[in-house]
């Protein structure tokens, strides 16, 4: 069967020639709409659910929201464990199903299952889903800063909130932009009790009365000089002075009791359980981006960064936009460091084969038949969705040397031929197809044999598997490749280019020089078998006891240029002895010459700061 379809494939040369352009044309498009992303998503697929109690207590969330939570998501299909978590005023459920579920498939059915429990939990409980995203998410991160000191924390929030946050979301493959420290503008009414019990007035008697005051209303419409017009009563409160000016009740004497004759009103900041800092000089306002599953995170980023620069306009003067944090950078040092040796692997290739074929346009049917095997591998990369990474570009890299063995050993067999069989423009083709066919069987079988030696790598399950099956896959794809390129377009780039003085293999100098050195070694181990056997157990045996020495990593170190440095503290330190360590330790960490910025944040827990630092390149 080979032998058939190499003949074909001398015969229908012309046809295979229009078929490689489209397989190249194909590769190319595939590289380019390939996804490309530092290191594979080792992330669970889990559907995160976030419930807001305001002002209750951890063991309340926990006994009126995250227990029932937990329990009705048990029955989620393929849910494989799901874990609650309470803190104060939140309650967060995370749902972890098997790898094989589709990722909306899931939310779809946590979001089945939260219709049928919500209405069982406590009205003021609001439970929604967490973002479309993975682990690997947080792709990009900001701070707002003003350097001219006109504008505050508060309205640096809301430019965050009210203007970022809504133009950010309008960038493809954004699944969320969260707000982190900052200062939310609210209206305080702070009563005073002596006055609410003389008036005989109760806190939920105000608090009706601050709700009915702050709203408005519609009332049809009413026609007037043969002209309709509409009648609403507008309550919104809009200022201070709205709400001093709100009536409660009427006393005895007649007169209206307001708001303010009981209470002191004004501006301030919500109460916060998070802050965020900047190169310890103080609190900023900070935005954190994440990327929707499966999108392609350089192409992401890149719009989110256009999409900053364009929104720099419209900031008030003195707003800036610092970022804390650029994946790309990290994406384009580990891809372009792959692809640099990529290429210098395929350069060495090349080389290797024009010195030992001695013949430069023999080795030209390597240089075209490699690159098109690595491009066929990136078509079926696009078509299976996996991402172009250290290890995916790893699993080609490995394989580029196995994949020119078809091609050399033809090549070979070719010029053994046409020692003995000169080539003329009538036999020339005769020549290629009958030496090509008579090697081309048990080559290809030996490409397919190395073609499933990655095989076993296809069992591994969770993150180790998420791990090294992109590696395995595209080894797999491109030996594949190459075995089918070995018996179609081998043989018929052989035809083309294989022509003129072609010296024979015991004229090649290198061949003369490296059969030199190695013809006395076989001597050597023939005339001593057991001696050789003995020096190649005891090397095998001398390697046990620097293994055992050896450490264990389960990917190597990368750097990435920037550093999370978490502290702990007291689970019960008040927000503002939070913010003072925060400040004092981004202040340190930014004395190092190195560090370029430094993005401090504070939240409730047990570990109370994380400082982020990085790298000036």
């Amino acid at each position: 069967m080979i032998g058939a379809i190499i003949r074909w494939s001398i015969k229908n040369r012309f046809l295979v020639l229009i078929a490689t352009v489209f397989l190249v044309a194909a590769g190319l498009y595939s590289v380019k709409k390939t996804p490309i992303d530092a290191i594979p998503d080792l992330s669970d697929v889990q559907v995160i659910i976030k419930t807001s109690y305001p002002g209750q207590a951890p063991q309340v969330v926990e006994d009126q929201v995250t227990y029932p939570l937990t329990t009705a998501m048990l029955a989620v299909p393929g849910a494989e464990t799901v874990r609650g978590y309470s803190f104060f005023g939140d309650s967060y459920v995370y749902i972890i199903f098997n790898d094989d579920t589709d990722m909306y498939w899931a939310r779809s059915r946590v979001l089945e299952y939260l219709s049928q429990v919500a209405p069982n939990l406590p009205s003021s409980a609001k439970p929604t889903l967490g973002p479309d995203a993975t682990g690997v998410g947080w792709i990009y991160s900001y701070v707002l800063t003003d350097k001219t000191g006109q504008h505050d924390l508060s309205e640096l929030t809301s430019l965050q909130d009210w203007f970022l946050k809504y133009e950010l979301q309008t960038v493809d493959g954004v699944s969320e932009i969260a707000t982190v420290g900052g200062m939310v503008k609210q209206y305080q009414v702070q009563i005073d009790p002596a006055k609410l019990r003389a008036y005989d007035l109760t806190l939920q008697q105000i608090n009706m009365a601050i709700q009915a005051g702050n709203q408005e209303a519609g009332a049809s419409v009413v026609e007037v000089a043969e002209a309709e017009h509409m009648v609403r009563a507008t309550g919104y409160v809009s200022d201070v002075e709205d709400l001093k000016n709100l009536p409660l009740k009427v006393t005895a004497k007649g007169t209206p009791l307001l708001l303010g004759d009981i209470a002191d009103i004004n501006l301030g900041p919500q109460m916060r359980r998070g802050i965020s800092e900047l190169d310890g000089k103080g609190e900023a306002v900070g935005g954190v981006i994440v990327m929707r599953f499966g999108e392609n995170a350089r192409e992401v980023i890149e719009s989110v960064k256009a999409k900053l620069a364009d929104l720099q306009r419209s900031l008030p003067k003195g707003v800036e936009i610092v970022p804390t944090y650029d994946r790309s950078s990290l994406i384009d040092r580990a891809v372009e460091n792959l692809y640099e040796k990529l290429l210098e692997e395929f350069i060495v290739v090349a080389v290797v084969c024009a010195l030992f074929l001695f013949h430069f346009r023999s080795s030209l049917v390597v240089m075209i038949s490699l690159p098109i095997g690595i491009l066929s591998a990136f078509i079926v990369m696009h078509w299976q969705g996996i991402n172009a990474n250290i290890m995916s570009l790893g699993g080609i890299a490995i394989a580029i040397g196995a994949m020119v063995d078809g091609a050399i050993v033809m090549i070979e067999n070719v010029h053994k031929h046409i020692e003995r069989t000169p080539l003329t423009d009538k036999n020339r083709w005769q020549v290629i197809g009958k030496a090509a066919e008579e090697v081309g069987t048990p080559l290809f079988f030996s490409l397919i044999i190395i073609t499933l030696s990655f095989v076993p790598v296809f069992a591994l399950e969770g993150q180790e598997g998420k791990m090294f099956s992109p590696l395995a896959f595209t080894k797999t794809y491109a030996m594949a490749a190459s075995a089918g390129l070995a018996i179609t377009l081998v043989p018929v780039l052989m035809g083309y280019f294989i022509r003129g003085k072609i010296l024979p293999e015991h004229k090649n100098p290198v061949n003369r020089a490296v059969v030199g050195l190695y013809r006395p070694l076989l001597n050597l181990s023939t005339r001593f078998p057991k001696t050789i056997i003995v020096i190649a157990i005891t090397l095998m045996a001398s390697a046990y006891y620097p293994m055992q020495k050896m450490g264990s990593e389960f990917i190597p170190p990368l750097d990435e240029g920037d550093l999370m440095y978490m502290p702990t503290s007291y689970p019960g330190i008040s927000i503002g002895k939070a913010r003072e360590l925060l400040q004092q330790t981004d202040k340190l960490i930014k004395t190092i010459p190195e560090v370029k910025t430094v993005w401090g944040q504070d939240w409730p827990g047990e570990y109370r700061n994380r400082s982020s630092a990085t790298d000036d390149d």
